[in-house]
C-alpha cells in the first residue's frame, strides 16, 4: 500500500473538480474525484434504499446501458428481465469547468462515448438539470467549428450541417428515444482541485452544445464526458499531454465513510510485468470507442471453464468490452450457465433465484468464505483473481449471496462491481490495460 500511495503521490489530488486537458500540471498527471451514484456524497444518494433496492436499480441501469450503448438491438436473455432504457444510465459523476468565465457544471463519467457534450443556451428544448445550463455566448472563449474540419468528419453517421453549411453539429440518439443534438465547438476546460483550482487547463477542446436534448436524462448531470478510446473523446484531445495514460480507482460501493474513487489523467508509474500487476493487451476493434479485451476463460475455483459465445463471430478477439459505467459484467447466455452449474457445485448449496427475479445465481452461504475465487482469463497469460465483492454481492434483506455476473446475448462486458479494488491504468500507446489490487479507499 504504502508503495501505491507513493506513485500516487506524482499526481495532483483533486476534490469533486474534474476538468480536462491541459496546458500544464505537476509531472503531467492531474487526479480527479468520481462521485459513484449511490454514495453519500452524490446528488442522487438515498440514505432509505436498502443495499437489496440498490442492486436491483443498479441491474435495471445495466441492462439499460448495454441496450443503449453496446447492442441496441440486442435483448437481455430469457434468464434477465428487460430493463426500461434509461440513457443517462452512468454510475460514475465528475465536476467539470467550461469557458471563460469558468462555469461549473457536473458530467456523467463515460468509458463508453467519445464526444463530450453538455447542454447550451439558447435550449430550445432541454431536460431539467440541477447546475446551470453553459451559455457559449457568454464565453470570450468559445468557438464554433466548421462542417468540413477534420474534427467535424471524425463525427461520421453523427455528424450534421447547419442549414448554411457552415457551422458543424452533432446528433446522438439512444435506443429510448433519447436524443441530444447541437452545434459542435471548441472550449477551455479546467480540472481544478481546492488548493490548486489552475491544476490542469486545457484549452481548444472539442465538444457538443446541446440545444435540444430530449429524453430521460438525470437532472443531475449536464451531460456526458466521454472518456472513450475514439478520436473525438478527451482522452484522445489530451493524450499527447498525459502520455497517454489514465487510470482509476474504484471504491467499492459497501464501503464505509466517504471515501471516493479517483481518476488520473497522466502516468501514474504502474510498470506492467511487476508483482501483483495483471496486463491485458487491448484489441483493435470497431467501433474505437470501446475498450475491447479477449476473455479466454473463467476459473470457479479450480475449475476452468473456457469461454465461448453463441454467436461465433463474436468467439474471435476482442470478445469483451472493459467499461466502468456498466456495474454488472454481462458474458453469453450459454456459457453463464455452465459457468453457474460449476459455481453450485463447488459452493455445494442449491442455487436459489432473486425473488425479484433479476439474478439468476444465488447461495444460502453462512460465510464469504464459503464462495469459491472467481479469476478471469484474459489473453496473453493475463489471470486476474477477483476478490468477493468483485465477483459477489449480499443482499442482506434476502439473506443471499448473488452472483454480480448476467447472461445476455451481446457482447461481453467487464462491469465496474469486477474492477473494484483494482487500479485500472489504460495505456493507449501500448494498447494495454494493467490491474493492480489496491485498497481504492485508502488511495
Amino acid at each position: 500500500m504504502a508503495a501505491l500511495i507513493s506513485l500516487l503521490a506524482i499526481c495532483i489530488t483533486a476534490t469533486l473538480q474534474f476538468v480536462f486537458p491541459f496546458v500544464e500540471s505537476n509531472n503531467g498527471c492531474v487526479t480527479a474525484d468520481l462521485i459513484h451514484r449511490d454514495s453519500p456524497l452524490s446528488p442522487l444518494y438515498s440514505p432509505s434504499e436498502t443495499n437489496s433496492e440498490r442492486f436491483h436499480k443498479a441491474y435495471l441501469r445495466s441492462i439499460s446501458r448495454l441496450n443503449n450503448h453496446f447492442n441496441p438491438k440486442a435483448a437481455a436473455s430469457p434468464e434477465a428481465l428487460q430493463a426500461p432504457m434509461v440513457s443517462s444510465g452512468g454510475e460514475y459523476f465528475i465536476n467539470i469547468s467550461i469557458g471563460t468565465p469558468r462555469v461549473e457544471l457536473i458530467g456523467i463519467a463515460d468509458t463508453a462515448s467519445d464526444l463530450t457534450w453538455i447542454q447550451c443556451k439558447p435550449c430550445y428544448k432541454c431536460y431539467e438539470q440541477n447546475p446551470p445550463i453553459f451559455d457559449p455566448k457568454q464565453s470570450s472563449t468559445s468557438r464554433n467549428i466548421t462542417c468540413q474540419s477534420e474534427s467535424c468528419l471524425r463525427l461520421e453517421k453523427d455528424r450534421r450541417c447547419d442549414t448554411n453549411g457552415n457551422t458543424c453539429q452533432f446528433y446522438y440518439s439512444y435506443a429510448d428515444g433519447s436524443y441530444t443534438t447541437g452545434n459542435v465547438g471548441t472550449e477551455v476546460f479546467v480540472i481544478s482541485s481546492k488548493t490548486n483550482p489552475d491544476q490542469g487547463t486545457f484549452p481548444n477542446i472539442v465538444y457538443g452544445c446541446g440545444n435540444n436534448n430530449t429524453g430521460t436524462f438525470d437532472e443531475v448531470g449536464s451531460g456526458i464526458v466521454g472518456l472513450g478510446g475514439g478520436p473525438l473523446s478527451l482522452i484522445s484531445q489530451i493524450t499527447k499531454s498525459i502520455n497517454g495514460k489514465f487510470s482509476y480507482c474504484l471504491v467499492p460501493t459497501s464501503a464505509e465513510g466517504n471515501a471516493t474513487s479517483k481518476i488520473n489523467f497522466g502516468d501514474i508509474g504502474l510498470v506492467p510485468g511487476k508483482s501483483k500487476v495483471v496486463t491485458v493487451d487491448l484489441v483493435d476493434k470497431q467501433p474505437t470507442t470501446y475498450y475491447h479485451v479477449t476473455l479466454e476463460a473463467i476459473s470457479v475455483g479450480s475449475k476452468r471453464v473456457k469461454y465461448f459465445t453463441s454467436n461465433a463471430t463474436d468467439g474471435e478477439e476482442g470478445n469483451m468490452i472493459i467499461d466502468s459505467g456498466t456495474t454488472f459484467t454481462f458474458l453469453d447466455p450459454q456459457f453463464y450457465e455452465k459457468m453457474a452449474a460449476v459455481l453450485e457445485r463447488q459452493v455445494g448449496s442449491k442455487r436459489v433465484d432473486d425473488p425479484r427475479g433479476y439474478a439468476s445465481a444465488c447461495f444460502k452461504v453462512e460465510k464469504e468464505s464459503d464462495l469459491p475465487n472467481i479469476t478471469f482469463h484474459f489473453a496473453g497469460a493475463a489471470d486476474l483473481k477477483l476478490n468477493t465483492v468483485n465477483a459477489f454481492a449480499r443482499l442482506e434483506e434476502e439473506n443471499l449471496m448473488c452472483l454480480n455476473m448476467l447472461p445476455v446475448d451481446s457482447i461481453g462486458v467487464f462491469g465496474n462491481l469486477s474492477q473494484m479494488n483494482f487500479l485500472i491504468q489504460f495505456d493507449l500507446v501500448e494498447r494495454k490495460i494493467s490491474f493492480m489490487p489496491t485498497d481504492c479507499a485508502k488511495c
